[in-house]
This record gives C-alpha cells, sequence and structure tokens, in this order.
C-alpha cells in the first residue's frame, strides 16, 4: 500500500526555498506573486502500520522545532495558496532525495520500503492558468525528467493522488540482427535511426569486418551480420566522443595567406602530444602519466602524485541544465578516480560559457532562456560538488550570445595518490587473463544510453531525452571511500570509470590492455526490468566504475563492498582471446575483435583551408568620461564580479584552501588562481603546495585562433605565476569545443590553434598532460518558421596545475597597504582586437559588437623571462600583491585590486614605457596586450624588485593610498578618472547581484 508523507515550515518560520522561488518567479518570468511556500511529499510504497508511518513523519523527514507533518492528509487543506504546483522526477531518473529515505528506514525501521520524492508549491496571487502553467514549465520542473501536476484551490476537491513512478517495462529483453549488405544511403539511414553517429566510410568498414570473418562466425554458430548488440558497441567506441576522430583524423591543411599546403596526420599526436615529448627531450623527471590513462599524473614530491582531469558535459547540460552539470562533475570525479590505481580527491574547478542571462529574444523551438540554463547548471555543479565533499576552488564564466544553442559546462577534478601503492607505481595498471571483471555503484537503467554518440552530433530539437542522466553523489561518495580502502590492501589491480559508453567503452579499454573480455549481461545490476541487452551494454546510468579483481581477492573484496554498502557484482573475466565477447542468459550477444572494437575504424579525412576574416577597423572619439567607461566595463558579463555563483560553492571542505576563489580585505575580490595544502602535506610537515589555474576568452578567436589557443596558454600560466607558482613546474591540460567541425574554415581555425598550442607551450617549457575536445557544438531548430543553426564560436580552455614550495609565500591580487608602490610588468601595446572595450564601444555607438584586428600577440620569450623575475621576487617576499591584467585591460585589473584590498590608487599613464605613442588614453588604459602583471611592492624593497627585473619591460606607475581614491593621470599630464572606490566594487558586483 502506498502512502504520503509531508513537510511544511510552521507558518511562524521564513520559508526560504518558497521566497526564494517567489523572487525567481518576478525577477525570471516577470509574474507577481504574494508568497510562495513549499512542502515536501515522501511517497512511500510498501506494508507500514500508523505507528511506524507517524515515527518516520517525527524522527526522520521532519524538524519538530520549525516543521510540521502529515500522513496520508494533504497539508494544502489547512494553508493559503490559490495555486498549487507538485514536482517529481519521473519514471526511472534516478530520486537521490528518494533514494536516501529509502536508505534511512531501512536504517531505522529495517525495512525495505521504496520511496520517492517530490515537492509541492503553493502559491497565492492572482495568477491565470496559463501563468500557472508558465511558472511549471519555464521554472519549476524540467519535462525532460521531471513530472507535474497544476491544481486550481477554486477547483480544487482536497483529495492529491499518490503517484508511484515506478517503471514497468512491458518488454521482452531480445537481440536483433542488423543487416548491413545494404546501399550505402541504407547504411546512413541505419547510422541515423539507431543514433549511431558513423559515417558511410564507417559502416563500411563495419560491413567489410563482417564479410571478412564470416567463416569464423559460422564455426561459431553466430549470426553473419552483426547483432544490435555489437553495432552499438562498435558506434560508441568509435564515437567522436571517445575516439577523437577529428583530432587524429589526416587534414590536408591550406593556408591562403602563404599559398602553401601541408598533410597533417592528425593534430593531436603532431602538436598536442608533440609539445610533450619535445619538452620532454629536457629532463622532465615530474611527469608521470600523460595521455595514457583517464587523466594526466605529476609528481607533487617523491612521495605523492597529482592527478588532473577536465571534462565537458555540453549536450546533456543543454537539455537538461541540471542533470547535465551534475552529471559533469560528478562524471568527472571518476575520471581522477579511475586512473592508475585511483586517487583521493582534492579539487574540482569549472568554467562556463551562457548566452546573455538577460536576453530578452524570441527562444528557437527546443531551447531553454540563458538565464534557466545558468541556474540549473550552478545548481547542477554545486550539489554534484558539495555534496560529494570536494572543494570547488576554480573557474570563471564567459557570455556570448553565441552559447544560446549550446551552453559550455567544463568541469575539472584533481586528485592526489601515493606514488607507489603495495610496492607498485600507482599510476600503473597491470590485468592478467582470468583477472575478473567487477562493476561497482550505481545499478544501470535506460538513463544515458547513446550518450557518447549524441553528445558527438549536434544538437536539434529532438535530440533524445534518454541521453540525459542524473547523477547521486552520495553514492559516488561512497563507492569513492571504499575503492580507496580497497586500493590500500590491494584488492584491486585496476579500475576504470563507466563514463560514455558504460560497459561498452570500460571493459573494451580494460581488455585493451590484457587481451580480451568475456562479460555476462545478465548478471549486471539493473534499477528495473526489460533493458535489451544491449541497452544494459551502453547505458551511462551513473555512479559505476569498473575493476579488474583476481580471483583470489575477489571474496575480500566482496565482503568490504557489503560492509561499506557499495554494490558490487562480478560480471566476467579478462582474457587473452584477443576477443570482446558479451553473452546474455548463455548466449553469445556480441563477438569482436578487441582491437576492432577499439582501433578499427577508418582514419578520418578532411580538407582545411585558412583564409583571415577581416573586419572593419573600429573608429571612434574617445569617450568624454573615461570614468563612466570604467564604471560600465567593470559590469560587462565578462567582468563582473561572479561572486554570486561562487558563494553556492564550497571551497572550505577538506581544509586545504589556502588561497580561494574571492580573497581580499572582505573576502570578495577576484582570485587570480587557487592553491591547496593538501593533507598529506601537513602530516609531512612539508609546505609544498598545489596552484589551480585556467586560461580563457573566445573573443579574440573571431579574428585569429593561432593568437587565441596562445593567449588562454599564457593567461593560465600567468595566473598561476600571479599567486606563487613556480613557472618551471605548471603542466597544463586543453579542452577545446568547436563547431561545425566539418567546415573547412572551423577546421583551418582547429589546426592553427594546435598550432599554436605546440609553439607557445614548447617556448614556455610547459607540457599538456591531459586533454579533451568536443567538437559539434551546434544546435540546430527553427524560430519563426525558418530553420536556425547556433554555433558556439571556437572556445579553449587552458588549465594550469602548478607547484608552490612555500604556501607562506603565497600572494593574492589585493592591494595590501597604503602607500606602496605599483608596478606595471610587461609590455603595452596597441591591441585591442577582440578586446572588452571594443565590444562596449560598438554595442554603445552601433548596437553591435565591434571586433577589430588587432588581436593581442604573445612574445613567449619576454613572457617567460618576466615570470621567472617575478617568480624570484615573490620568493624572496617582495612581492605584497599580485594581480594579472586580462580582459579591461590596465584599468580594470587597477581597479579590482585596488577596492578587493580597501584601498585607494593613484596611476600615471606616463610612465608606462611607450605610452606617447598611443595618442589617446582609453586605448592604453584599456588594451589587452597579455603577459601583464600588476604588482604592489614596499618602497624599502624598491631597489631590489626593480634589480631582479633587469632584462624586463616594467614601469612603476603609481601608489596605493590611505583614501578611498582611484584617480588616473592621462599622457597629457591631466586627471582622467576620478572615482570612489567603493562605487566602482558597486558597478562590479551590480550585474549578476539576484
Amino acid at each position: 500500500m502506498a502512502h504520503r508523507i509531508e513537510v511544511a515550515f510552521k507558518p511562524e518560520h521564513t520559508d526560504a526555498p518558497g521566497r526564494s522561488i517567489q523572487v525567481r518567479i518576478l525577477a525570471d518570468l516577470g509574474i507577481q506573486t504574494s508568497e510562495v511556500r513549499t512542502v515536501e511529499v515522501y511517497t512511500l510504497d510498501g506494508t507500514l502500520t500508523h505507528h511506524e508511518l507517524d515515527l518516520l513523519g517525527r524522527e526522520l523527514f521532519s524538524d519538530p522545532v520549525i516543521q510540521r507533518y502529515s500522513v496520508d492528509v494533504p497539508l494544502a487543506r489547512d494553508l493559503a495558496w490559490d495555486w498549487l504546483i507538485e514536482v517529481g522526477y519521473k519514471p526511472g531518473v534516478t530520486d537521490s532525495v528518494g533514494q536516501t529515505a529509502q536508505q534511512a528506514i531501512r536504517d531505522l525501521l529495517q525495512k525495505e520500503i521504496n520511496a520517492f520524492s517530490s515537492r509541492q508549491y503553493l502559491i497565492q496571487g492572482k495568477l491565470t492558468a496559463m501563468q500557472a502553467h508558465q511558472i511549471a514549465t519555464d521554472l519549476l520542473a524540467n519535462d525532460l525528467i521531471e513530472r507535474y501536476s497544476i491544481y486550481e484551490r477554486a477547483g480544487w476537491d482536497g483529495v492529491i493522488p499518490v503517484v508511484i513512478p515506478a517503471v514497468h517495462l512491458d518488454h521482452q529483453p531480445r537481440v536483433r540482427v542488423i543487416n548491413l549488405d545494404v546501399s550505402d544511403e541504407e547504411l546512413l539511414k541505419i547510422s541515423r535511426e539507431r543514433l549511431l553517429a558513423l559515417s558511410v566510410e564507417e559502416m563500411c568498414a563495419i560491413r567489410e569486418y563482417y564479410q571478412t570473418h564470416h567463416a569464423e562466425r559460422a564455426r561459431l554458430e553466430l549470426p553473419a551480420q552483426p547483432t544490435d548488440v555489437e553495432l552499438e558497441a562498435l558506434a560508441q567506441n568509435w564515437s567522436e566522443h571517445c575516439k577523437h576522430k577529428i583530432f587524429k583524423g589526416r587534414i590536408e591543411y591550406h593556408d591562403e595567406e602563404t599559398g602553401q599546403t601541408q598533410i597533417i596526420d592528425s593534430v593531436f599526436q603532431t602538436f598536442i602530444q608533440g609539445a610533450t615529448r619535445e619538452i620532454s627531450k629536457e629532463k622532465r623527471d615530474w611527469l608521470v602519466s600523460v595521455f595514457e590513462d583517464n587523466a594526466g599524473v605529476i609528481r607533487l614530491d617523491d612521495e605523492y602524485n597529482l592527478v588532473f582531469k577536465v571534462e565537458t558535459h555540453n549536450s546533456p547540460s543543454a537539455l537538461d541544465p541540471y542533470g547535465g552539470a551534475l552529471t559533469g562533475i560528478v562524471g568527472v570525479n571518476r575520471d581522477p578516480l579511475g586512473t592508475g590505481m585511483g586517487c583521493r580527491l582534492l579539487f574540482n574547478t569549472d568554467v562556463f560559457c551562457f548566452a546573455d542571462p538577460h536576453y530578452a529574444k524570441p527562444l528557437p523551438k527546443g531551447l531553454k532562456h540563458p538565464k534557466r540554463v545558468l541556474e540549473g547548471v550552478r545548481r547542477g555543479v554545486e550539489h554534484g560538488g558539495n555534496k560529494s565533499g570536494i572543494p570547488t576552488v576554480n573557474g570563471t564564466i564567459r557570455f556570448d550570445e553565441r552559447y544560446l544553442g549550446k551552453p559550455l559546462v567544463y568541469c575539472g577534478t584533481g586528485g592526489i595518490t601515493p606514488s607507489r601503492v603495495n610496492s607498485q607505481p600507482s599510476h600503473q595498471k597491470v590485468i592478467e587473463a582470468g583477472d575478473l571483471i567487477v562493476m561497482v555503484g550505481g545499478r544501470i537503467g535506460a538513463d544515458g544510453i547513446h550518450g557518447a554518440t549524441f553528445s558527438s552530433e549536434a544538437l536539434t530539437e529532438t535530440s533524445p531525452t534518454s541521453a540525459v542522466q542524473i547523477g547521486n553523489p552520495f553514492t559516488q561518495k561512497a563507492m569513492a571511500d571504499m575503492l580507496l580502502e580497497a586500493r590500500d590492501v590491494g584488492l584491486y589491480k585496476a579500475t576504470h570509470d563507466n563514463g560514455a559508453g558504460g560497459l561498452s567503452c570500460s571493459v573494451a579499454e580494460l581488455a585493451g590492455r590484457v587481451g580480451g573480455a568475456e562479460i555476462h549481461l545478465e548478471k549486471a545490476p539493473l534499477k528495473y526490468s526489460g533493458l535489451d541487452p544491449w541497452e544494459i551494454l551502453l547505458s551511462e546510468s551513473q555512479e559505476r566504475m569498473t575493476l579488474a579483481v583476481a580471483p583470489g581477492r575477489i571474496d575480500e573484496f566482496l565482503e568490504l563492498a557489503k560492509r561499506r554498502e557499495v554494490e558490487a557484482t562480478v560480471l566476467g573475466r579478462f582474457t587473452d582471446t584477443g576477443k570482446f565477447h558479451v553473452l546474455y542468459e548463455g548466449r553469445t550477444v556480441a563477438y569482436l575483435d578487441v582491437g576492432f572494437v577499439l582501433d578499427g575504424h577508418p582514419q578520418k579525412k578532411m580538407k582545411a583551408i585558412w583564409k583571415r576574416p577581416r573586419y572593419e577597423e573600429p573608429t571612434f572619439p574617445p569617450p568624454k568620461d573615461l570614468g563612466e567607461t570604467l564604471h560600465k566595463l567593470l559590469g560587462r558579463l565578462n567582468i563582473c564580479s561572479k561572486e554570486y555563483v561562487i558563494r553556492q560553492y564550497d571551497h572550505e571542505v577538506q581544509g586545504s584552501a589556502v588561497v580561494k576563489p574571492l580573497v581580499g580585505a572582505r573576502n570578495d575580490g577576484p582570485g587570480d588562481a587557487a592553491i591547496l595544502w593538501p593533507v598529506e602535506m601537513m602530516r609531512k610537515n612539508s609546505k609544498r603546495g598545489v596552484v589551480v589555474a585556467n586560461g580563457i576568452n573566445p573573443n579574440y578567436g573571431d579574428i585569429d585562433t593561432y593568437h587565441m589557443g596562445a593567449l588562454a596558454l599564457d593567461e593560465a600560466i600567468r595566473n598561476a605565476v600571479a599567486v606563487g607558482a613556480d613557472p618551471e613546474r605548471i603542466a597544463v591540460l586543453d579542452n577545446f569545443c568547436w563547431s561545425s567541425s566539418d567546415d573547412e574554415f572551423r577546421l583551418a581555425q582547429l589546426v592553427r590553434a594546435c598550432k599554436a598550442l605546440c609553439e607557445y607551450a614548447v617556448a614556455f617549457g610547459t607540457p599538456f598532460i591531459s586533454g579533451k575536445d568536443s567538437m559539434y557544438n551546434d544546435f540546430q531548430g527553427e524560430l519563426d518558421g525558418k530553420r536556425v543553426k547556433i554555433s558556439v564560436p571556437p572556445t579553449i580552455l587552458i588549465s594550469a596545475l602548478g607547484i608552490i614550495e612555500d604556501i607562506g609565500k603565497a600572494v593574492t591580487m589585493d592591494a595590501k597597504e597604503a602607500g606602496n608602490l605599483i608596478y606595471l610588468l610587461g609590455e603595452t601595446r596597441n591591441e585591442l582586437g577582440g578586446s572588452e572595450y571594443f565590444s562596449l564601444m560598438g554595442e554603445e555607438l552601433r548596437s553591435e559588437r565591434f571586433v577589430g584586428n588587432g588581436v593581442p600577440k604573445v612574445d613567449a620569450s619576454s613572457a617567460k623571462k618576466l615570470y621567472l623575475a617575478l617568480h624570484r621576487a615573490i620568493e624572496e617576499g617582495l612581492v605584497r600583491a599580485c594581480h594579472d591584467c586580462s580582459e579591461g585591460g590596465l584599468a580594470v585589473a587597477a581597479a579590482e585590486m585596488a577596492f578587493s584590498g580597501g584601498l585607494g590608487m593613484e596611476l600615471d599613464l606616463r610612465k608606462i614605457p611607450g605610452a606617447s605613442r598611443f595618442g589617446r588614453d582609453d586605448f592604453l588604459l584599456f588594451s589587452e596586450s597579455p603577459s601583464r602583471l600588476l604588482v604592489e611592492v614596499r618602497p624599502e624593497h624598491q631597489k631590489r624588485f626593480e634589480a631582479l627585473l633587469k632584462g624586463c619591460v616594467w614601469s612603476w606607475v603609481g601608489s596605493t593610498l590611505k583614501t578611498g581614491e582611484f584617480s588616473v593621470t592621462g599622457v597629457q599630464g591631466k586627471r582622467i578618472i576620478e572615482e570612489n572606490i567603493e562605487n566602482l566594487k558597486t558597478t562590479w558586483k551590480r550585474t549578476l547581484d539576484w
């Protein structure tokens, strides 16, 4: 029998969730309400006595001080409301709250009761039925994964039906044989209809494989044509998401400027791996494992290694911002966890790219409003990170209308691991034939099917909802803790994330290390019955890892998992047969060469043509009030404070954050990078710490992605150096998000970006250790009866992982003391192409974005020399504060430095080398020339600091002030800016202060 327990705040207590929703209804939808209250609902399916139900309501689900509860009687009967909206998950979607309630009931009553959660929103206000429906669909519920009901008080009969969202699949699992002996057109039709995302060349390669293996399959009494299990497994393993076919393809690159044509056999191997190979010719003994596993590994010291990986979860986040982003963060957690023998997760990072949250134009069919996407993504990463006990320490947010079709959701996770575990190098995986295949963690459902192939194509209004998964961070945390315990006592030999492609990819990739695998799908634990074998093999249901366990240790492993309440199941064994052998209820449903599964796809062949885009060079007079212009820049989406988002994330958990995302006198200034002091270093009395930074600016790619790549790399390194990282001990990760990747110009942009990353990484001596690409970030849909295509701008994120020898010498960006000297390090040039200043002026003068052609350019030789000199100054304790100059240039960086420290600042542009060549103060103030930093130094350290900078470009440009004045003197000797730092700070904070 089913029961409902409802819990609500007592009338005299504030209903914070309800008040928050009321604010969002007005802010996001423009609908006025007088009050919103919430009721938490727990639907219980099972035999329970009235006493037990009362006990659950009183002791488990409610707080008697501030809440009241009812059993099987709607609380809404006694509450004031005009409209009631109840929202819960659809059948089959992970319900984390329900699962937790189910576990708590088991602990309290020793009974197995199915529990499901939902929430009621009781809204007071004169709303129309259309407005109530808009609130439900545009704010409260995501109809991809959630169900909702709407009641009007005037017509309500006092009853809310009990809904059990259980999955009942009236389906007998079966295996189909797919005939590939058809025309090429029919092959493509099969690929489209099954969402395989395979080209005709790839489909033909599969057809040829079966033709050449006909005799073998006949001998084994297997069908001559592929089963759906085989075809689907090949599609997942061959997907762009898994195999990076564009990065590993053959590109004929033609440069129309030079007239030269170049054949590039894999931009990944040539440029990204190539840079690390070249750098490794010099001694880099701190590189442990690069491009070999789920994440990159570097040495922290003689006893510990650091592990780092950054992924994207763009397509799922477009469909379901909350679930997509939640899965993104818990999914990338599993990459370091599945690297080598696994690691303790140390930190998270997040970088988001959205359209303007104030977007006011019509939306194409199938897209969600950018603010709803932002809020959903923010909440998803917040829940995934915070509830996993991992601090989120670094990130940024970019805004551009071209992210309307797909947001970019970069999630990263770093970990720490002993360099050796049980006398073996911890980064290695050693599997032998006969080792058992064990799946641990969550159960398998229909969610996340075709995730890998779905994310390898453009998004459309008909993209499948089955590709979306919902993660449960609590389940994953329990699994992660259990695995580390098992690792330390040697209970398993290798581990791999069950992410893209599910078991089809994780088992196949581990099988590639030993030579084969035999897996029995009927043994896999399912959320519900009725799944076809191919669905079991492909499902990307979350919180799962695949392990290799020696037969002699399996009993100990399963016993540990049972004690830690983590589900673990033996699914088969690894072999040396050379075959990927899948069975279901004793019948072979897939029998493929492991080599063909992993590397049998034909190399993609492409053409790229580079023709430099040319823009009208912006011409406009300097603004009359540069102080007002500075305010406008500080309020722009790409510059303004992101405190609203940052405050949602826990960066204090684990107690290792030394420099946090927000710094300064009031802990609200924009930190350049994070510093962590892992507990492993604390225990051994080492002051060595970990630095995490990033660099990203897609605006520059509109002019030339070559320089965009160089600038992103330089910014990531510069941010790390600014807080104290050793420039000689920085490793980086590259994450590419591209659109229309088969377009010849877009492909040329990709080639140029990779070339730049290679050349500049070698010049800086900064190796790549891992990375990822997401290549089809387009949306195709309908707007006002017309087909539209929205493509993201080419976007590169560079994430930096560095080392600081002494965390006591860490530096933050906020000004520290009045009377100190302010230095500008690096050369300022007339480089405003793609700048925030040009964008601002274009929007003000023409209602369009000015681009320009003078893209900033990195001089790696002088930049590296400068960074080494600055690092020596930091090591000697000469630097009080340091802040990088990026978006908005010198003026924005100086203002941020001043108001973050609560001190005034005076600057004199005449002291900047080459200032007279500019001819106008605004260009000098807002140029975004790279490799520049503002540094605060005490007067008594002036001589030594300047001596360390010998041979570098630098200038003493001003001083800190005790008063709150921010003033700038122009090249003509006149005061051009006189502002109060608190007013500047208010402007900077206002834009996203929701």
